[in-house]
């Protein structure tokens, strides 16, 4: 049976452009905290964006997708490490969402998960609530 690793993505709806004053603490430390990540015990891969941009950005949503070793290790860098202060302040930047903005499911080994497949991870998180193929931090379930 094939090795599991966590994917997520994470998707955030900016109350303003990153070049906005109010943007400001969060985009300067975005590039230490995705260093952050890389450092971090567990990390696998994460997402980046166009040449020179740390992280992917559309307009007014910016897209966090990276892969972990196990739950642990994701939740550790989540809640146990500076990037913990930014979730804490996440309502300074961003806009409450009503539906589900971030997610988490099991790949295999060397799986690098595309957009399209977090999106419908997302969708089945929104129609189902946490279970084995998609879920979240507050209900996780472990690799089959």
């Amino acid at each position: 049976m094939p090795k599991k690793y966590l994917a997520q993505i994470n998707i955030a709806h900016m109350k303003a452009v990153k070049e906005d004053p109010i943007m400001k603490e969060f985009v300067d430390f975005l590039d230490p905290i995705n260093k952050l990540a890389e450092e971090s015990p567990g990390f696998i891969w994460r997402l980046v964006g166009e040449p020179n941009e740390a992280t992917p950005w559309n307009n007014m949503v910016i897209i966090n997708m990276s892969v972990w070793k196990n739950i642990e290790t994701l939740k550790d860098f989540t809640y146990n490490t500076a990037h913990s202060y930014f979730v804490r302040s996440r309502k300074k930047w961003f806009q409450h969402l009503g539906t589900p903005h971030y997610v988490m499911w099991w790949v295999n080994e060397g799986h690098i998960p595309t957009l399209a497949e977090a999106a419908e991870k997302l969708e089945l998180l929104a129609q189902n609530g946490s279970t084995q193929d998609a879920f979240t931090f507050a209900k996780p379930f472990q690799s089959i």
